[in-house]
């Protein structure tokens, strides 16, 4: 509303099959969390804008248009496509205008993060003299995009000299959003007192532009491998189901190492074990995260209608 006078206007934004789609419980915000139709890559968008004309009054405006946008953040839109609803005019009543955008390529999954978001949504524009009204409706786009390089088993051994030398090894380092993480820790050398050793999963978001640079990390999960003191020729099994835990793919551009130059999300197995004394030792891999179709209820040739 403006200076306090109420919209003269309803505007209400319909996808055409929405209840026959499947949605998405998305968390939005901290405390907030909202379903959504979910659409794919490639899918056509297509629905009907309802301007209800309040207390039966003439509405003049100086046209309506419909937008199909995808955005990062509060202020770039890497895509926008336009359809002209209605030349200037004026409405008496109810008036519901069709609008579809075919084969929208969709080609960044939708995300919301710490610092920034990635969403598609139709927004129509009301065009007025005074302030234009504006209403928009979001949509959750799903991404399959299976990675192309072999998943190699990680090895490694880190340690501390004459004290403590482990190797840990995980059975691959790319893995779909309901995977299993199978590794061993093997201690080939343990002269400190080892308290317990856990294994989390770190979410680290990187948005901006050299020099302005901001990396933001999250715990995702933190799971106990082991509690008491380790010996010498000892071996730790490892075994980390995700699909309990609300994960998204890796985000990396093809060309840069941001998606559409403005942010990343990466994701770490991190190794931590605590000593006696309550000195932290801890290693760091990087993992590739991707989603498959058969981990939403699709058979992998299934796109929802």
């Amino acid at each position: 509303s403006l200076f306090g006078l109420s919209n003269p206007v309803d505007i209400q934004v319909e996808f055409n099959g929405e209840k026959e789609r499947k949605h998405l419980d998305v968390k939005v915000d901290k405390d907030q969390r909202e379903s959504m139709p979910v659409y794919l890559d490639g899918e056509a968008v297509s629905g009907k804008a309802v301007i209800r004309v309040r207390d039966g009054k003439r509405f003049e405006h100086n046209g309506i248009k419909v937008e199909f946008v995808g955005s990062i953040g509060k202020s770039h839109e890497f895509l926008t496509l336009s359809q002209e609803l209605a030349a200037p005019g004026e409405l008496r009543q109810t008036t519901s205008f069709d609008f579809e955008f075919k084969n929208v390529e969709k080609q960044y999954e939708s995300y919301n993060g710490i610092n920034v978001k990635l969403r598609y949504y139709v927004r129509v524009t009301v065009a007025r003299r005074l302030a234009d009204l504006i209403r928009e409706r979001d949509m959750w786009v799903l991404s399959y995009r299976m990675p192309t390089e072999v998943s190699n088993s990680i090895k490694m051994e880190v340690g501390i000299e004459d004290c403590l030398h482990i190797e840990f090894e995980y059975n691959k380092s790319k893995y779909h959003l309901k995977d299993v993480i199978v590794g061993k820790i093997i201690f080939l050398l343990v002269r400190i007192k080892i308290k317990t050793m856990e294994l989390s999963i770190i979410r680290r978001e990187t948005t901006g532009a050299l020099p302005n640079v901001y990396n933001e990390s999250e715990t995702v999960t933190r799971f106990e491998i082991m509690d008491g003191a380790p010996v010498k020729g000892e071996t730790i099994p490892i075994r980390l189901f995700l699909g309990g835990f609300e994960l998204a793919p890796t985000f990396r551009g093809k060309s840069q190492s941001h998606v559409n130059k403005k942010f990343s999300t990466r994701y770490y197995l991190n190794l931590v074990l605590i000593d006696e004394e309550n000195r932290r030792y801890f290693k760091q891999q990087e993992i590739t995260m991707f989603r498959r179709k058969i981990d939403d209820g699709y058979p992998d040739d299934d796109i929802p209608a």
